[in-house]
């Protein structure tokens, strides 16, 4: 009898390390940085500070829970075991359809930065021939998959350092662009100060900068596939901080001192702004290119993540029996075809919307809320894991920094995010709106009741190799 197909562990550490990369680098920070910036000015710069911090503690609570045991295939299958399975319903679902919005998004942005060389662009098209070529290479192996990414990884990473020493040769030079600003560092506060806008324009900012972190949780989802997770994992969690400091304070000081932050159009990409301002075409055509690989580089995260969060809840019954099937190079391929075919949603948004930035927003918005849900309950787990399993945290090779005290510390950011959420006109639509998806899944919940109740098995600290 021959052995079914099965996840493989295909993935090498600069596949790992370059996804993480990739996870912390996306369409938030080149596409809504720009509107980041015009409501808080250079105070930016402390949000995403303040949001990469406690977000790296979640990471470090996901990533030792992970390595307690793994037969954990993503934080799904810890909190369905450490906290209950109806629990692991929720969030499962939860962040299956946080990365379809999110793919809606990444298709909304991959139509903006198109209509850049082809202003009269049909809206449908982009985004079609982007699903299609990316599903595509998606269902031939999850190999293809890291290669794809790690390309895609590397060019958003060489494109920063690139701005960054651009930027950096220009305030040397003391470069004076057409519209006659001269880049210098006092450019970050002769316009109105850090807070031109004073505390209420930071705060506004959290929702764009937070969804611009979203994704950074799929180093735990990629590292089930990785052949050391061991070391993988640790690695590129514990670079996650320095990732903040070049990717988004660095990157997006450099574009405060060449382009002022009053100068940034809140509906553009910052990055091609500053090359268009300073002159220089070709440069920000290169740039435009970048940020349409970052966006595409989301979205073909987002048809990772999905296909393979299908397939973990069908498999733990709590999903249609169909999306547990796997093709012979080990790919969850109806997971992947169901998750594209949500995708072609953002096209219908599109065009009952008309405007990208306005779309961008309103979907952005409802996926930052739900990311939020997630990363709450990976920090309730952990505070249960710590409470059932003591000598398993005292044995932890891989100890979160200040565990609970911390845990309690995120969990009141969250809290205090989605307060913020409401002080805002189209953040609060978004944040009336999310309910209703749990609604939705609570209204399906009857029908996984009977396999809720069984006991999930996990073999203590057993690697599946």
């Amino acid at each position: 009898m021959s052995k079914s197909p099965e996840l493989k562990r295909t993935l090498k550490n600069r596949h790992l390390q370059l996804i993480a990369i990739g996870g912390a680098i996306g369409t938030g920070l080149f596409m809504g940085s720009g509107r980041t910036i015009s409501l808080a000015g250079p105070s930016v710069l402390f949000a995403y500070i303040i949001i990469g911090a406690f977000l790296f503690f979640v990471m470090r609570a996901m990533g030792e829970l992970l390595l307690h045991n793994l037969n954990y295939k993503s934080f799904v299958d810890f909190t369905a075991d450490i906290l209950s399975p109806t629990i692991g319903y929720y969030v499962g679902w939860t962040y299956w359809f946080c990365w379809v919005v999110i793919g809606m998004a990444d298709i909304v942005a991959i139509t903006g930065y198109t209509q850049f060389w082809w202003a009269d662009v049909p809206l449908w098209l982009p985004g079609v021939i982007s699903i299609a070529v990316l599903l595509c290479l998606n269902l031939l192996s999850v190999k293809l998959f890291g290669e794809l990414e790690f390309w895609f990884a590397l060019i958003k990473v060489l494109a920063i350092l690139a701005l960054i020493a651009c930027g950096g040769y220009l305030l040397i030079s003391g470069f004076v662009s057409s519209a006659g600003v001269k880049t210098q560092i006092s450019n970050l506060w002769n316009y109105g100060g850090w807070m031109p806008h004073g505390w209420s324009g930071f705060f506004a900012a959290f929702q764009i900068a937070i969804f611009a972190f979203v994704g950074i949780e799929l180093v735990g989802t990629a590292s089930a596939e990785t052949d050391d997770p061991y070391k993988t994992l640790p690695q590129a969690i514990n670079k996650i901080p320095v990732r903040v400091i070049v990717f988004y304070v660095l990157a997006l000081s450099i574009i405060m001192t060449v382009t002022p932050w009053n100068m940034v159009a809140p509906d553009r990409s910052p990055f091609v702004n500053m090359f268009t301002m300073i002159g220089i075409g070709a440069a920000a055509t290169i740039i435009n290119f970048v940020v349409l690989t970052s966006a595409l580089s989301s979205a073909n995260s987002g048809m990772y993540s999905t296909g393979r969060m299908l397939y973990g809840l069908s498999k733990n019954g709590v999903g249609p029996r169909v999306f547990a099937r796997l093709s012979s190079q080990g790919v969850p391929q109806n997971g992947l075809l169901y998750s594209c075919a949500m995708l072609l949603i953002g096209i219908v948004l599109l065009y009952a919307e008309g405007n990208v930035m306005k779309v961008f927003t309103i979907v952005t918005t409802v996926s930052s809320i739900c990311f939020i849900f997630v990363w709450a309950v990976i920090l309730i787990a952990y505070l249960r894991y710590r409470h059932m399993y003591p000598q398993a945290h005292a044995n932890s090779h891989y100890k979160m920094p200040c565990g609970i005290p911390m845990c309690y510390a995120c969990l009141i950011f969250f809290v205090f995010t989605l307060y913020l959420f409401g002080q805002d006109k189209d953040t609060l639509t978004g944040l009336l709106a999310t309910p209703f998806w749990f609604i939705l899944l609570t209204l399906f919940l009857p029908m996984f009741r009977k396999q809720l109740k069984k006991p999930i098995v996990f073999a203590d600290n057993t690697d599946i190799n």
